[in-house]
C-alpha cells in the first residue's frame, strides 16, 4: 500500500472512535481502548510484514489505539516485533498522538549480566534505550517492568521506572505479571515518589482465574490501577477451534504435550457448552469469553493477538454486547466449576 493509499484509507475512517469504547486506566486521566492489540506472536521477522502491516492498520481503523510491545517480543526474541512496528510506523507517524504505545523489560534479552532476567536500574535503563531506537520513537506512553524479580531490590526497579517517566521517556509506569502482594509493596513504593504508576498487566480468562483467587482484581480497582489482561482466550482454547477434538495444525496439534493433555475429553465438553451459550448470545465463542474477561469491573483493556486482520475485526465485536444476565453467569460458573 502506497503512503497516498494509507492515509486516505484512515481519513475515510473518521468515525473509528465511535466502533470502540474507552475506559479510564485506573484512577488516571489515560483512556484505553476495550480492546488492545498485543504484539507477542506473529509480529516476528518469520512473519510476512504486509500481513503485520494490515493488522495494525485494521486494530487502528476499529479504534483500537492501544499498542502493547515488549524487548522479547517477537520471533526470535531480539526485539524483531518493535522493529517490525517501528517500520509500520513510518507511514502512521501523524497518528502518533491518537496512539497509546507500551513496551516492557524484564525477561531474557541479551548475554551477559544485564540483559539476563532481572529488573535492575541498568537493564531496564538500557532496554528502554533500546526499544525506542527500534521503534523509531522519542517516548513510550507506557513503561512496564515485565516480570516480578526477586532478587533486585523493589525499590531500585520502581526508582529505575520513575527514572524513564522524569526523563520523558516514558509516559506512565508499570508492571506485568506481579501477585497482589508484590503489587502492593511497589504500590507504596511509587506513592512516596508520586510516579504516575497506573497499570498492572496479568494473565486472565475464563479458564485461568487466579487473579480473582489472589485477590489482585480487587486490589487493583480499590486502589485505582489499571488491569491490561493478556491471554484471555487461553491460549486458543477459547476460540472454538478445539470444539471438534485437536486439529493437526493447531499450537496443541503440533505437539505441545501440555497442551494435549489439558485438552482432554472434560475440557472439550465444557468449551461446547461454553459455546452454546456464546450462540444464545449472538457471539463466538472467542467474543463472549473476551466480553467475560471486560465484565470484571476491574479490567480496563484486554489483549488480543492475531495472526490475520479478520481475526482482530471479529474480536473487537465483542464490545457490541458485554452485558450478561445473572442467569448466563451462573450458568457460564456451573460449566467452569465442572
Amino acid at each position: 500500500m502506497r503512503q497516498n493509499e494509507r492515509t486516505t484509507m484512515y481519513l475515510a475512517s473518521e468515525n473509528r472512535y465511535e466502533k470502540m469504547i474507552y475506559r479510564r486506566c485506573g484512577q488516571s486521566g489515560l483512556k484505553l481502548p476495550a480492546v488492545s492489540l498485543g504484539f507477542w506472536q506473529n509480529f516476528g521477522n518469520q512473519g510476512c510484514f504486509a500481513n503485520m502491516e494490515q493488522m495494525v492498520h485494521t486494530a487502528f481503523d476499529l479504534g483500537i489505539t492501544h499498542f502493547d510491545l515488549a524487548n522479547n517480543y517477537g520471533n526470535p526474541y531480539n526485539g524483531s516485533a518493535e522493529e517490525n512496528f517501528g517500520r509500520i510506523l513510518t507511514g502512521m507517524r501523524h497518528y502518533r498522538d491518537e496512539m497509546c504505545i507500551s513496551t516492557k523489560a524484564g525477561y531474557e534479552m541479551w548475554d551477559g549480566p544485564y540483559g539476563d532476567k532481572n529488573g535492575s536500574r541498568k537493564y531496564l535503563t538500557a532496554s528502554l534505550d533500546q526499544s525506542l531506537k527500534r521503534m523509531g520513537l522519542d517516548y513510550v506512553d507506557i513503561f512496564y517492568h515485565h516480570v516480578f524479580d526477586p532478587h533486585t531490590p523493589l525499590e531500585e526497579t520502581a526508582l529505575a521506572l520513575d527514572n524513564a517517566v522524569r526523563q520523558g521517556k516514558a509516559l506512565y509506569a508499570g508492571i506485568s505479571n506481579y501477585n497482589k502482594e508484590q503489587t502492593a509493596e511497589i504500590t507504596a513504593i511509587f506513592r512516596e515518589l508520586r510516579t504516575p504508576f497506573i497499570i498492572n498487566q496479568p494473565s486472565y480468562s475464563m479458564l485461568n482465574r487466579w487473579i480473582e483467587a489472589d485477590g489482585l482484581d480487587r486490589y487493583a480497582h480499590d486502589n485505582g490501577i489499571g488491569l491490561a489482561v493478556f491471554s484471555p482466550l487461553y491460549q486458543g482454547f477459547l476460540t472454538g477451534k478445539y470444539l471438534n477434538g485437536i486439529p493437526a495444525d493447531s499450537r496443541a496439534g503440533k505437539g505441545s504435550a501440555e497442551l494435549k493433555r489439558e485438552l482432554d475429553d472434560a475440557m472439550i465438553s465444557r468449551l461446547n457448552s461454553l459455546n452454546r451459550i456464546a450462540e444464545k448470545r449472538g457471539q463466538t465463542l472467542s467474543q463472549m469469553a473476551l466480553s467475560w474477561v471486560l465484565h470484571n469491573e476491574a479490567v480496563t483493556t484486554v489483549l488480543i493477538g492475531a495472526s490475520r486482520p479478520g481475526q482482530i475485526t471479529e474480536n473487537a465485536a465483542c464490545i457490541q454486547n458485554l452485558a450478561f444476565t445473572a442467569e448466563e453467569i451462573s450458568e457460564i460458573e456451573k460449566i467452569l466449576a465442572k
